[in-house]
């Protein structure tokens, strides 16, 4: 293990409930809970003052508004989320080459590799520098642990939250984590808690007490191997900096169990399409499609299909998928679906073939076009032609007008959905950068109101609406 600790972890505060906070003056200060707001919702995160009351991540939503039925309950916006994440991200890059993100409010700094630190008071001076800048470009905190070891910066920046900063300095490791609970170590999970509580073992001292034969006796070979060593502050995993990619996935739970047997089809055509989005977005494809299914009564099904070769055609992954599901009896409804990609590469086998194939397409297309003096629909229509003619064939929906997205007026500008239902839409006009804002009240139809962008969260700062 390092003689200094210059392993840096970084996780930002309540981030999402905070990034709203942030985004709306009225909401700072008071509890936010960000999450799905139907019967079936959980919450992503709560911010501090929301906490206050019991209410936690993972939390069903139905419960959380029973512990704080005054707080604000929002649905979450992605799109600002991942702006923020690469801000925080590139200021990690600034430190290091070695950045491994754990999710897009977490990450590993190895600031060795980086020349960033190299002792205990650089390393506490970059961490400071750190925290100082990501409140200047977006406006929000983050607590930072630095140590010798991934574990233990880790349970440094839980130690440092909120809007702080510990450093565990390298040989008093042992002595800060003997008195921990055994949940303080990576894989002790409530399950493995549990066996251990029963057979007397409820601290980290107690583990390294019983001994890596009894643990292993306990929790099995390699799970004790690892939770001997851990126990002792023994941890030599590297901050990798890039990790490799095994699926793609996307899946959807339903407030309604869904039994129109049509009407799942179409969702899981939707989902592939979306799946296909992300491939295509990482530049990847694949050759395994996985159905997942969870039923009325809880069982989860999985169904997968291996093509010859990797693809990223929306086309092939909609036909694997609609096969899959003929396979699995959906009778009684359904709650979850899911659709996926394994096997994945950065490459297709019949890339060649296929741009060839298109170009011969779409020169006999054209010339098809010209003859007739009238345009063809293609068999497999791009996103934008198959909307435009879905909307040409149906008439339009009543447009939604999710809690806390934003919205543009054309009369009073930018602000906020508080809240909508009986064909009435509650908007609170306020920006990041002004006082807390008038609320109005309009028709849902009403054409002078539309969704719009986030803002961003500091004034001036440049942001990429690749993820909106």
């Amino acid at each position: 293990m390092r003689t200094a600790p210059t392993i840096l972890h970084l996780d930002m505060d309540a981030f999402f409930a905070s990034a709203e906070q942030a985004a709306k003056p009225s909401l700072r200060g008071k509890a936010v809970v960000v999450g799905g707001l139907g019967p079936r919702g959980v919450v992503a995160t709560a911010s501090y003052e929301a906490r206050v009351f019991g209410v936690h991540s993972a939390m069903p939503m139905a419960q959380a508004r029973r512990l704080a039925p005054n707080a604000a309950y929002l649905v979450p916006r992605f799109s600002l989320y991942r702006e923020v994440s690469e801000q925080v991200m590139g200021l990690l890059g600034a430190l290091s080459p070695l950045v491994e993100p754990l999710s897009l409010d977490e990450a590993f700094v190895d600031l060795e590799a980086g020349a960033a630190a190299w002792d205990e008071a650089s390393a506490r001076l970059a961490g400071a520098k750190l925290r100082a800048d990501i409140r200047a470009v977006t406006g929000l905190t983050g607590s930072v642990g630095l140590a010798a070891s991934k574990m233990l910066a880790k349970i440094a920046s839980e130690q440092a939250k909120p809007d702080g900063l510990v450093v565990i300095e390298p040989g008093t490791e042992r002595a800060l984590l003997g008195p921990m609970s055994v949940r303080t170590l990576p894989g002790v999970g409530p399950a493995t808690g549990d066996h251990l509580r029963r057979a007397g073992i409820t601290t980290v001292d107690e583990i390294a007490e019983a001994g890596e034969d009894e643990l292993v006796r306990l929790v099995g070979k390699a799970h004790g191997h690892a939770l001997y060593a851990m126990a002792l502050a023994h941890d030599e995993r590297p901050v990798v900096a890039e990790r490799e990619t095994k699926s793609v996935s996307v899946e959807d739970t339903y407030d309604v169990d869904i039994h129109d047997r049509m009407r799942v089809g179409l969702e899981v055509q939707r989902l592939a399409d979306r799946c296909v989005r992300r491939l295509r977005d990482a530049g990847l494809s694949g050759r395994t499609i996985v159905l997942k299914v969870r039923r009325y009564d809880f069982s989860t099904l999985t169904r997968s299909e291996t093509l010859r070769g990797p693809t990223d055609d929306p086309g092939v992954v909609r036909e694997a998928a609609a096969r899959l599901l003929e396979a699995v009896d959906t009778t009684g409804g359904v709650r979850l679906l899911g659709v996926g990609v394994s096997g994945l590469a950065d490459y297709t086998q019949e890339d060649l073939f296929a741009q060839a194939q298109a170009q011969a397409q779409a020169q006999a297309l054209a010339e098809a076009e010209a003859a007739a003096g009238e345009s063809a629909l293609p068999e497999h229509p791009d996103e934008q032609g198959a909307e435009e003619v879905a909307a040409e064939q149906a008439p339009p929906a009543e447009r939604r007008w999710p809690a806390g997205h934003d919205v543009r007026h054309v009369e009073y500008g930018h602000g906020w959905v508080q809240g909508s239902g009986l064909g009435r839409v509650t908007v609170r006009f306020e920006t990041p950068y002004s006082e807390p804002g008038r609320v109005r009240t309009f028709r849902t139809d009403d054409v002078a109101l539309e969704l719009a962008e986030p803002l961003p969260l500091v004034r001036g700062a440049v942001c990429d609406r690749r993820g909106g």
